[in-house]
């Protein structure tokens, strides 16, 4: 039994910060004030921001299948809902800033992470799940002046009472551990993990990069978390004296939302958002098999 422990409530109006939010002022504090000071809207997205929340929303279904069900359902009916749910979320405003690539190698890229991560896991019993897509909240002071939020993909205890917080990734990038070790969204998690769990005694960090079929973990120490906390705050206390926003062109303008408006962003960014692929035609990627009865229910 799990037992969740009492959280502090909310003083005042505290911002309550996620790691996109903090990501996003670093990357470019002109992108963070349209987006969360100006709170200017954007339609579009990108294909590949597109393509992992497909990935993502069958894996969830995945999962809530199993916690039910008892029993996954099959490889090819978990594809076969991966290309309806695609097809029906597909539209005109998806942003390809890699042109060389149409959109049916986004999608196909999308199936195989899926084929990729079912084959490495099934039948998906490696520990209780706990949550799926779990909202979590964190205080990272005494006081609860600084505050932190997030969902996780998934959280899991494992046989040996270790909780593991899973993260899923369709990037083309693989990091090196050095990398992941220094993670900071995850590590948040954590801290929020244990706020919320009494059991959450002993807490590992796993990140599944399943373009490259490969699972990356690491864990950390509570004089690493204790560092996390400061300079998160101090982070916070920089982006709530920030007054300027000044913008950090670069490489990452191709895929702002926010081109069009800001005057720093390169004309070649511009420009990219003018064009749009069209809509897919609803064709089936992988051959449709005969449903096997109830299996399939959640998905």
């Amino acid at each position: 039994m799990l037992v969740i422990l009492q959280t502090q409530a909310l003083v005042g109006s505290v911002t309550e910060y996620s790691h996109s939010r903090l990501s996003a002022y670093e990357n470019c504090p002109r992108k963070f004030r349209f987006r969360y000071v100006d709170e200017i809207k954007v339609e579009g997205e990108g294909v590949e921001a597109f393509m992992g929340k497909r990935v993502h929303e069958i894996l969830e279904r995945l999962y809530h299948h199993v916690t039910r069900f008892g029993k996954p359902p099959s490889l090819t009916q978990v594809l076969e809902r991966f290309r309806r749910d695609w097809a029906a979320a597909w539209h005109e405003k998806v942003t390809i800033v890699r042109t060389e690539n149409p959109p049916e190698f986004y999608r196909e890229r999308g199936g195989q992470c899926l084929v990729n991560f079912y084959k490495k896991h099934y039948p998906f019993s490696d520990g209780e799940t706990v949550g799926i897509e779990a909202p979590i909240q964190l205080v990272l002071d005494g006081d609860g002046r600084y505050r932190a939020r997030g969902v996780v993909d998934r959280i899991t205890r494992r046989r040996d009472g270790v909780f593991e917080i899973h993260d899923y990734k369709t990037s083309g990038y693989l990091p090196p551990q050095s990398r992941v070790d220094d993670d900071r969204q995850l590590a948040l998690y954590q801290i929020g993990l244990e706020q919320t769990y009494a059991e959450a005694r002993e807490v590992e960090l796993v990140w599944h990069y399943l373009v490259f079929n490969r699972t990356l973990r690491s864990r950390r120490s509570p004089e690493a978390l204790a560092d996390l906390r400061d300079s998160t705050m101090r982070l916070i206390d920089a982006i709530e004296a920030e007054t300027v926003f000044a913008p950090k062109p670069g490489p990452l303008c191709r895929w702002c939302d926010y081109a069009e408006l800001c005057p720093d962003a390169t004309s070649e960014a511009r420009e990219l958002l003018k064009s749009r692929p069209s809509p897919l035609p609803a064709l089936p990627m992988f051959p449709p098999q005969p449903a096997s009865g109830q299996q399939l229910a959640l998905l």
